[in-house]
């Protein structure tokens, strides 16, 4: 990886951390030069401006989650199985990525009607892509109930940030995103 993607990576895991604590308000481009060991100008190199950071960390994250969710589905043949892995793949994205949660829940609205189009465009390609999994799984569950289980499931999964750090956390989320689904899961599977 080039030098300018590692601090392009470092600068948006710093923001995400600071946007998380402090707001998008409330974080400089100081604040974020400081906590990347980089003087705040520096971060131009990388960053048309601090508005450019929230962006590409929000759009990134959506990318990341529609790409991952369609590599299950494609990886995972069986649709109860791939519900299953789907769930064990949102829990993990949620749980590593508290911060980027709550940049989003506070400071989506932030980005420009295009930005925002363009992380909830992505929002609903990879919840849909959940919905037709289920359907799939599940073909007698109507469509608007399959959607209505799949973002309960989701505010289940991303409810992280407001959780504590548990070593039980991951297999209970799991568990519990697969009874909003109503997916059962046998003793060995």
């Amino acid at each position: 990886m080039a030098r300018a993607a590692r601090t392009r990576d470092v600068v948006l895991a710093h923001a995400a951390r600071l946007f998380a604590e402090r707001g998008y308000g409330g974080t400089t481009v100081a604040d974020l030069g400081a906590a990347c060991g980089i003087s705040g100008p520096a971060l131009y190199k990388h960053f048309r401006s601090k508005y450019a950071v929230l962006a590409r960390l929000l759009l990134d994250i959506s990318e990341q989650l529609d790409a991952g969710g369609r590599a299950v589905v494609a990886s995972t043949p069986d649709p109860h199985a791939a519900l299953v892995s789907l769930v064990e793949f949102h829990v993990a994205f949620a749980l590593a990525e508290r911060d980027v949660i709550r940049v989003q829940d506070r400071d989506l609205d932030t980005l420009t009607q295009r930005d925002s189009q363009a992380v909830r465009r992505l929002q609903r390609h990879y919840a849909e892509t959940w919905v037709m999994v289920m359907r799939r799984a599940q073909p007698d569950v109507p469509e608007r109930v399959a959607r209505l289980r799949v973002h309960a499931a989701f505010g289940l999964m991303n409810s992280t940030p407001h959780m504590p750090r548990r070593s039980e956390l991951r297999r209970e989320l799991v568990a519990m995103a697969l009874r909003a689904l109503d997916v059962r899961v046998s003793a060995t599977g």
